[in-house]
């Protein structure tokens, strides 16, 4: 027996709340497996310092995709769980080939952005819905993504 969801957002918002939230995840999946990706194929002069920090990236993202999933649940929606349900739904596409490291950074300084982009979109539907938990989580990822833009972003000045 499935128990009534009573927490003051009506069942139609709940479900575009957890759509909006279903392309976040989607996208910080698609990041962290482009991101740890990235970490085992480095190469060049700055290995060390990108491997650890690819590493330390992939971890962080880790832990969001767990958080954004939950909250999808607490909402009493299905996450999206597949490959191929993230691939519908992600703004990230993947890349192919050998990519330089400074290609690399580049890519994820770009996938970033495109969580904060979705993360924005999904913020004015919580927020106009009064689903505070949702807004705080969604405002936590992009300052996130945010900074580990601009941390990236550095790494490409000359």
């Amino acid at each position: 027996m499935k128990s009534k969801i009573d927490i003051g957002i009506d069942e139609k918002h709940r479900e575009e709340i957890a759509a909006g939230l279903s392309k976040v995840l989607a996208d910080t999946y698609t990041l962290y497996l482009k991101t740890h990706n990235y970490h085992w194929n480095v190469t060049g002069p700055m290995f060390q310092t990108l491997h650890l920090m690819f590493e330390g990236q992939y971890n962080e993202l880790a832990l969001a995709v767990d958080q954004v999933a939950e909250r999808i649940r607490a909402l009493g929606v299905k996450a999206p769980a597949t490959y191929a349900e993230f691939l519908k739904l992600s703004s990230i596409k993947e890349t192919h080939g050998d990519l330089s490291a400074q290609q690399m950074i580049a890519e994820l300084v770009s996938g970033q952005e495109s969580v904060v982009r979705t993360a924005r979109a999904t913020f004015a539907i919580a927020d106009e819905c009064n689903d505070q938990p949702t807004a705080d989580l969604l405002t936590q990822r992009m300052q996130s993504h945010e900074k580990t833009a601009w941390m990236l972003r550095s790494m490409l000045e000359a």
